[in-house]
């Protein structure tokens, strides 16, 4: 199969290329489409032969729900049997925009798009190539990201391609995504709104609309089982080729910590490559040749960070590295969502600085 990459600079002088995406989800194939957040791989969601050419793609387990994509308010009201005052007022607050709320399902839903649960995530992106897309489609689209099962997120067409070349009719190319982290997951279906996965929603902004104490992360974020949710939260993600340790602790202590640690791994014979901060890699010049180093922003700068990390541990696997170091955040605030992907894409091997 070869694989189609449409470039959508601008959504009203694209109706045509719209048009035949939206054609292709009917029919029920899959295109990849940018939402402000990462990539998405899209299929019509109410077509369960349609989104099993999804887990296909991605090698994806079955066990592990997709997101539905809406365009409106309407298309919730299609798909959910009822929406809690809690999400009446998240929908109002935040949507379109990061964050899916995980809602009571109507029968119309496919068990295979919810892993057997009686709810479904659903989520009305801010990106107009997106939105456009569902409304060409006339369907809630389930999408997840992008790319091979496990592997960093795409935030880039190119990135897209190098999963889903030949495996996929159609990309969508919007660009580069705004937010480079994963909508934030809230299941509102209960008497506190539960964060599921962390992203650019923070808790903190949650609790300003619904109330200080009305918001609890789920405690299988910090390792307890539990039955899968949403996207994301039993299986490993977000994985480079080389395995991945974090280095955290005080900003101040970090370049020293990175500075030992890739001297004792290059005298142990191995090709070392680095993911900090600007101000930790300017300390590792004498050490640590150019091409081995990937910036993701400033110390503290965390939408640049979380813009920039999936592109960053994606660069390594062109490369000779066999083993990588990453720089830790703070876990507050937007932090929480960078920690969250960092912790599961080095399974949760850190060093403390």
């Amino acid at each position: 199969m070869q694989t189609k990459c449409i470039q959508i600079d601008n959504v009203k002088a694209r109706k045509e290329a719209l048009h035949e995406a939206g054609e292709l989800i009917r029919r029920g194939e899959v295109v990849a489409f940018p939402t402000e957040t990462v990539y998405g791989l899209g299929a019509n969601g109410l077509d369960a032969d349609a989104c099993a050419k999804i887990y296909q793609a991605k090698g994806r387990p079955s066990d592990n729900p997709l997101i539905l994509h809406v365009a409106n308010r309407s298309m919730i009201d299609q798909i959910a049997t009822r929406i809690p005052e809690k999400a009446e007022k998240l929908i109002a607050a935040f949507c379109p925009g990061p964050i899916t709320l995980i809602l009571p399902r109507k029968a119309i839903v496919p068990d295979r798009i919810t892993g057997g649960l009686a709810t479904v995530g659903v989520r009305m992106p801010e990106h107009d190539v997106a939105r456009a897309l569902i409304a060409a489609a006339g369907v809630p689209i389930a999408a997840p990201s992008a790319n091979i099962s496990g592997r960093p997120s795409p935030t880039t067409a190119e990135s897209v391609l190098v999963d889903m070349e030949g495996k996929i009719p159609m990309v969508l190319d919007g660009g580069a995504c705004d937010f480079g982290v994963e909508s934030t997951i809230v299941d509102a279906t209960g008497d506190k709104a539960i964060i599921l996965r962390p992203g650019a929603i923070t808790k903190e902004m949650l609790e300003e609309v619904l109330g200080e104490g009305s918001v609890i992360i789920d405690p299988a974020l910090v390792g307890a089982d539990s039955v899968p949710k949403a996207p994301g939260m039993k299986y490993t993600h977000y994985a480079p080729k080389a395995p991945l340790t974090l280095i955290e602790g005080m900003p101040t202590r970090m370049a020293r910590a990175f500075q030992q640690e890739v001297k004792r791994l290059q005298s142990e014979g191995h090709i070392v490559g680095v993911m900090a901060s600007h101000e930790v890699l300017k300390e590792l010049k004498e050490v640590l040749p150019q091409e081995l180093m990937a910036d993701y922003g400033h110390q503290g700068n965390l939408p640049a960070i979380a813009a920039n990390i999936y592109e960053a541990l994606r660069s390594f696997d062109e490369k000779e590295a066999d083993i990588l170091l990453g720089e830790g955040t703070t876990s507050e605030g937007l932090g929480l969502a960078i920690m969250n992907r960092l912790h599961k894409a080095s399974g949760f091997r850190t060093i403390n600085a």
